[in-house]
């Protein structure tokens, strides 16, 4: 269509839009040949996730690492607290700077590569902290380490989402969080019975593993077509959705999104800011800034000065939320493709929104000097409540939802803004939060009380259902 003497190309016409929309399941040949639409989980698709789940594990191992080490580091190597606390927090920093081209990276050298490259991090992270004799190298570790952290954050539930059928997309995807927290639980655990050093080289097998693992496993279709690779494309479908599975329908709905987007624009950053893209923006940042302003980071790092703060034991009280956190991690998988992401986040931001209340009231109530003999077990009830509802939904599907609705032709960039923001509002919380709670612990619960409330109308209204829908379907619904 002509609009002042110039060519525009729209999105998706009215025709296109409609088989996005309507394409159903269907069986040929008497069944012998099934549409890729439906649920082809193969050997090849469950293989290429376990080695995913590679990266999700050593994710896990990198944030779990600093409070078991914390007092072995500080007596070998002499660190004063303040000298600790840029060793804990480095981390974050440079997973801000490598978010801020992980999605870019993805684009460029493909997901596969990227979640490669995040490992090879991580690995001389790793050896770095093992063979460190000063605070310098100690620092310089844990900085690469977030290096690759950053990558993989972003990436991994990105590739996940795009190799997996529509049915068990959000199941698999929210699966990486579970891991993750498996990889946590182990390190705190073993971090009790094994040297710091010890401990950074155990976090490098997983690495190994994964990078070994990587050239075994096929490459993104999607990344594939927007690559102009379609013989390769369809090479990869059928490796995943398996040899008797009609790929025709699902090949051709990716190639003809791709080719779309690709026309539209080029992949420039200020053109992630033009009205089209303004909604899956909004979105994707808003979740990952609610996520952090909501205090997840900053009550997950400083749990145990917390319970200090409330006379109640450290030790007990961090134990249960390792605990209970891998089982409602698994609720979370379970529902992701059942309840949808949508009625999952609202539960989610409520339950988050009231333990921050209760944990408030209870720090109000000791300042008041009332009920001090119930105010410790309402923080433990609060914190720890926090902890599971958030793992049920927070945690791990705002990476399922910014995986899915950003375009092919913005993903790049799109993926890269909201990775940024989720680390470096995170470094700015955790690095505000002990001033905060010095100043007035019953006032920053209250805070964290507010942006969660806030989490939940913006969820209501801005964030769509994207379970049961294709990749294709969602991004055309939202441009």
């Amino acid at each position: 269509m002509e609009n002042g003497g110039h060519a525009t190309i729209p999105l998706l016409d009215e025709e296109r839009a409609e088989n996005f929309s309507n394409r159903e399941n269907s069986n040929i040949n008497g069944g012998c040949i099934t549409h890729s639409d439906s649920s082809s989980i193969t050997i090849v698709l469950i293989f290429s996730v376990a080695v995913v789940f590679c990266g999700s594990f050593t994710f896990g191992c990198v944030l779990g690492y600093s409070s078991p080490a914390e007092s072995g580091i500080m007596d070998d190597l002499g660190l004063s607290a303040a000298e600790y606390s840029v060793f804990s927090s480095i981390m974050t920093l440079g997973a801000t700077i490598s978010g801020v081209v992980s999605g870019k990276t993805a684009d460029v050298i493909s997901p596969r590569g990227s979640m490669w490259l995040s490992e090879v991090f991580c690995s001389v992270g790793w050896l770095a902290i093992v063979f460190a004799q000063s605070s310098w190298c100690l620092d310089l570790g844990r900085l690469v380490n977030g290096l690759g952290v950053g990558l993989i954050s972003y990436t991994a539930p990105m590739y996940i989402s795009e190799i997996t059928p529509k049915n068990v997309r959000g199941a698999f995807a929210s699966a990486h969080m579970l891991v993750l927290c498996c990889g946590f639980a182990m390190t705190f655990m073993l971090g009790n019975i094994v040297s710091w050093r010890i401990l950074a080289l155990i976090g490098t097998v997983p690495c190994i593993l994964h990078i070994l693992c990587m050239f075994f496993i096929p490459e993104s279709p999607r990344w594939l077509a927007k690559a102009g690779r379609g013989k390769d494309l369809e090479v990869a479908l059928q490796r995943l959705r398996g040899e008797n599975t009609d790929i025709s329908q699902e090949s051709a709905e990716i190639r003809d999104y791709t080719e779309i987007c690709q026309r539209l624009s080029a992949t420039k950053f200020l053109d992630l800011f033009q009205q089209k893209y303004a909604y899956s923006l909004i979105v994707g940042v808003g979740l990952m800034l609610l996520q952090q302003l909501a205090g997840s980071n900053a009550i997950s790092c400083y749990a145990s000065s917390i319970f200090e703060l409330a006379n109640f034991s450290s030790t007990f009280g961090t134990t249960t939320i390792a605990l209970i956190q891998i089982p409602a991690v698994v609720i979370g998988v379970l529902l992701a493709d059942r309840s949808g992401r949508r009625p999952l986040l609202i539960v989610s931001a409520i339950g988050m929104c009231l333990s921050c209340v209760i944990v408030g009231i209870a720090f109000l109530l000791e300042d008041l000097d009332e009920w001090k003999e119930i105010t410790p077990i309402m923080i433990l009830i609060g914190i720890v409540g926090y902890s599971a509802i958030y793992s049920v939904g927070f945690r791990g599907l705002p990476w399922v939802i910014i995986s899915e609705i950003y375009p092919v032709n913005i993903k790049g960039v799109g993926g890269s803004l909201a990775t940024f923001a989720v680390w470096f509002s995170s470094t700015i919380v955790i690095y505000a939060f002990n001033f905060m709670i010095d100043w007035n612990p019953a006032g920053t619960f209250f805070l964290f009380a507010i942006f969660s409330g806030a989490t939940v109308v913006f969820t209501a209204i801005l964030v769509p259902e994207t379970k049961g829908r294709t990749l294709e379907e969602i991004q055309a619904s939202m441009t």
